[in-house]
């Protein structure tokens, strides 16, 4: 197994390293299908007799894990190399499925747990960091860009494994769903350990102190320069940084206006336009149509954002991300009580896209803050915040709602009080992201570090012309 090591995974002089991102895109693609993991919920409620409640645990679990596993194991991943980890991930990923197979086809929920909840959330948490830092440390003058490429996998996976998955599942039940899982699972558990493999062995990291031809490192023009450090910070050290915790409250804020929407959009559109004397009623077919827009919006607000921050500064596209936030979140309740479907449409939407982009221009501002020896570790203990944000953001939504039903409010005005706390939380964000200043140099470490991996590329790095 010596090949998965980091020295052997180091790319050859000529090495293209626009190979470096479909590697990545491959992992991310296919971790990307717990977005997707609503589709079985229904056959697995007929097949098992297993209440929705219990079944929404799996992905609330797999989250959860994800971010609990990218924060233990990040300082391993940039231990052993992108190789290895993905090469684990996989094997954690897509043996969850055929675990979860087994616990289906017997019928014990606690299989089902887990194998898609427990082995697959580390699937997702090390395959989510792995091919992160990587691409960073290959586009050093395009971090933004290069994180896009792969976040986006991530955004965009459940479009491949939605029709994907409900094609198998009436394939292989014979036109009922429930019937075919087992063997759903075991095809998807075959299929992605295929597709993270491929980018596992075809991932590749620079020699030490590689960089690209014409690369300079003190970019005095570029936007945000002085937000970006040529020094280091190690994982333990960036964790006593206000940076960190302010970063740590960036993401959580940023995250938790999204997904309470990503996670009630179908419910919510329909409940804000019931129908009325001048418009007809936002329909189930069409409330599905409208959860696709969005997730064609997520993926692509993850590319258009990063790579958008690259020519304004990191700390400038999330001002903009939380201020115009603001703005459509307040404006959400008035684009139903006007009965205006398009410009509701058109404010989730590009909600949305900042929701993605918030994922995938984070890397980046990890970078630029300390330094890309440990970004992937750092950037493992920062996904917290999504963990954290996936329990908060849906109970806003939800539970809110509910009680503003509960106390006779209509169901179209629910939303009202849960949008005006959005508004709140995106001003706080705000002020948060107002407040990140470069890392004092006293946290900085020093190139003659004796501890320091032989290909860190602290100090000065050579372009090579590659």
């Amino acid at each position: 197994m010596s090949f998965l090591d980091r020295e052997h995974s180091v790319a050859p002089p000529g090495f293209n390293r626009w190979l470096v991102p479909p590697a990545a895109l491959a992992v991310h693609l296919s971790i990307g299908q717990i977005y997707a993991y609503s589709v079985f919920n229904k056959p697995l409620s007929e097949y098992g007799g297993w209440s929705l409640l219990a079944l929404g645990v799996i992905f609330q679990l797999a989250i959860a894990v994800l971010g609990a596993s990218a924060a233990i194991f990040g300082k391993w991943v940039e231990r052993v190399g992108p190789r290895r980890t993905m090469f684990t991930a996989a094997c954690f990923f897509a043996g969850g499925f055929l675990v979860a197979a087994l616990g289906v086809a017997t019928k014990q929920l606690w299989l089902v747990y887990l194998g898609n909840g427990l082995l697959g959330g580390i699937g997702l948490g090390l395959g989510y960091i792995s091919p992160v830092s990587t691409l960073i440390k290959w586009f050093p003058d395009r971090p933004g860009v290069a994180t896009g490429m792969a976040i986006m996998g991530f955004g965009g996976g459940a479009l491949i494994a939605s029709p994907l998955s409900v094609t198998l599942m009436n394939r292989f039940g014979g036109g009922v769903p429930a019937n075919g899982i087992t063997a759903t699972f075991v095809t998807l558990g075959l299929i992605y350990l295929v597709f993270m493999l491929f980018g596992a062995f075809t991932i590749r990291v620079p020699r030490p102190g590689w960089a690209p031809a014409g690369y300079t490192a003190s970019n005095a023009n570029a936007p945000g320069h002085g937000m970006i450090t040529n020094a280091n910070v190690t994982v333990d050290t960036a964790m006593r940084t206000p940076q960190f915790w302010l970063l740590f409250a960036v993401l959580f804020l940023n995250v938790t206006a999204g997904i309470g929407i990503l996670g009630q959009a179908s419910v919510m559109i329909q409940e804000m336009f019931p129908g009325g004397p001048n418009h007809a009623a936002v329909t189930a077919a069409a409330a599905a149509g409208f959860v696709g827009l969005l997730s064609l919006f997520n993926m692509g607000g993850r590319f258009l954002w990063s790579s958008l921050s690259d020519r304004l500064g990191r700390k400038t596209t999330y001002a903009v991300f939380f201020a115009l936030g603001a703005v459509l979140y307040f404006l959400i309740p008035i684009t139903g009580h006007l009965g205006s479907v398009v410009l509701f449409v058109l404010c989730a939407a590009i909600i949305i896209s900042m929701y993605g982009g918030g994922f995938a221009t984070v890397p980046a501002y990890l970078r630029d803050l300390f330094g890309t020896l440990n970004v992937g570790a750092i950037h493992g203990r920062l996904l917290l915040a999504w963990s954290a944000a996936a329990i908060v953001g849906p109970y806003l939504v939800n539970g809110l709602r509910q009680s503003q039903i509960n106390a006779g409010v209509p169901a179209a005005d629910a939303y009202d009080l849960t949008m005006h706390i959005m508004v709140g939380l995106l001003v706080l964000g705000f002020v948060c992201n107002l407040l990140v200043r470069p890392v004092d140099p006293r946290y900085h470490i020093q190139p003659t570090d004796a501890s320091l991996p032989p290909d860190s590329a602290l100090g000065a790095t050579r372009p090579s012309g590659d």
